[in-house]
């Protein structure tokens, strides 16, 4: 985690998986398998259904993943299937992956597959543009062979982009609370939210002291300007936890230097 604060907006809740609910159904698509495409959408509605199905089938599978594994196991699984789809493991395949074809003769499933394969390769749109976190995280984090490697980098992809979005728009409110105010307190409880809405294997790709030391910050309510604790805690809390871990310390060196990276 290189910023610290967590990841993109929460997203619209359907579908059951686990203690918290999961978005499966794609934009434009009702429960009982008929579509409605948005308007423009390029999307034909047997896809949309298709798709729909897909992310149903992941979320059961995440759900079983997700319940019969602790936090760090998770969090090692989560770091095992990232390597399948970013950095060094997913190059070293990449002519293995660019040729990867579906184990299906369905023709959209195919093409969605070619176009995924093409977008990763820098030509064309993204196929997953526009899903929501908790759908694209079903694909990411899925190696059941439902999607191909390619359709899993896409997926990625485009998380990391909405991801980006969101940092950078609550580091800017952050930093308009803080020079309004001094504080911090009100971009805490917004990182904080977004955290406890994130499904749980992402959660467990954080530490474990992450939400409690977010959840003490709000408590403190503290005044960066006037050293002041206007909450719960005494004023030296607040350098303890920004300077206790690497993500904290950089996020008070963000906002002490009002600048977003």
């Amino acid at each position: 985690m290189a910023i610290g604060i967590g990841s993109s907006p929460p997203a619209t809740s359907q579908t059951t998986s686990g203690s918290r609910t999961q978005d499966v159904s794609p934009k434009g698509t009702e429960q009982g398998g008929s579509t409605t495409p948005a308007p423009g959408s390029p999307k034909p509605t047997s896809q949309l259904s298709t798709l729909a199905q897909q992310l149903s089938d992941s979320a059961l599978r995440a759900e079983e993943r997700d319940g019969s594994l602790d936090r760090k196991a998770l969090g090692q699984k989560a770091s095992a299937l990232l390597s399948q789809v970013t950095g060094q493991g997913y190059h070293n395949n990449r002519a293995r992956y660019d040729s990867e074809v579906p184990n299906t003769d369905d023709p959209e499933l195919l093409e969605r597959a070619k176009q995924a394969t093409s977008y990763v390769n820098g030509r064309g749109s993204n196929p997953f543009s526009g899903l929501s976190q908790d759908q694209l995280v079903l694909i990411i984090y899925d190696d059941s062979g439902t999607f191909t490697a390619n359709e899993r980098r896409a997926a990625w992809q485009e998380d990391y982009d909405q991801r980006q979005v969101w940092k950078q728009a609550v580091v800017a409110r952050g930093q308009l609370e803080y020079s309004q105010t001094g504080k911090m307190t009100n971009f805490f409880k917004e990182v904080l939210g977004n955290y406890n809405e994130l499904p749980p294997i992402m959660q467990a790709q954080y530490p474990d002291f992450y939400a409690p030391r977010l959840e003490h910050l709000i408590e403190m309510d503290f005044n960066f300007m006037t050293h002041r604790a206007e909450g719960k805690g005494a004023p030296e809390d607040i350098f303890e936890i920004l300077m206790s871990s690497e993500d904290f310390a950089n996020l008070g060196k963000r906002f002490a230097n009002s600048s977003v990276s």
